[in-house]
């Protein structure tokens, strides 16, 4: 919130349990429990509320800046490899899937959902298998 150019998308006020939605999110996309999904909505709901706002790149640029300095101050920079895939990912998804629709949030497709990054990178979509039947 203290950058001048990241803070603009907080202009208009954020949710009073944004802290506590986006650690649900980033731990769902991050391999652990579907709190946000089950909770919160599917990526089509947080794809719109990041869309529709035209392009940005200098404030993509500086979100990024901000969260590598947020990994070196919570003592995350040391350990190289957590640095990387922490950055690699948050870079990919504020480049990459927030970024997608900045002509319009009508634009995002329904029924996304969030997608799932590891120390590999991003993850293909789980698809759900039917329980077999009882014999």
């Amino acid at each position: 919130m203290a950058d001048a150019v990241v803070s603009h998308a907080f202009s208009h006020g954020f949710h009073p349990q944004h802290v506590e939605r986006l650690g649900a999110y980033w731990a769902e996309a991050l391999g652990g429990p579907g709190t946000y999904s089950d909770s919160y909505g599917d990526e089509t709901a947080v794809v719109r509320m990041h869309s529709g706002n035209g392009r940005h790149d200098e404030m993509d640029r500086r979100a990024i800046a901000c969260f590598d300095e947020a990994l070196a101050d919570a003592g995350l920079a040391a350990d190289a490899a957590l640095r990387q895939v922490l950055h690699d990912y948050f870079a990919w998804a504020t480049t990459t899937t927030m970024a997608r629709y900045h002509h319009s949030a009508e634009d995002v497709p329904s029924g996304l959902s969030i997608p799932h990054w590891s120390w590999d990178g991003l993850q293909p979509p789980q698809v759900a298998t039917a329980d077999p039947p009882f014999a």
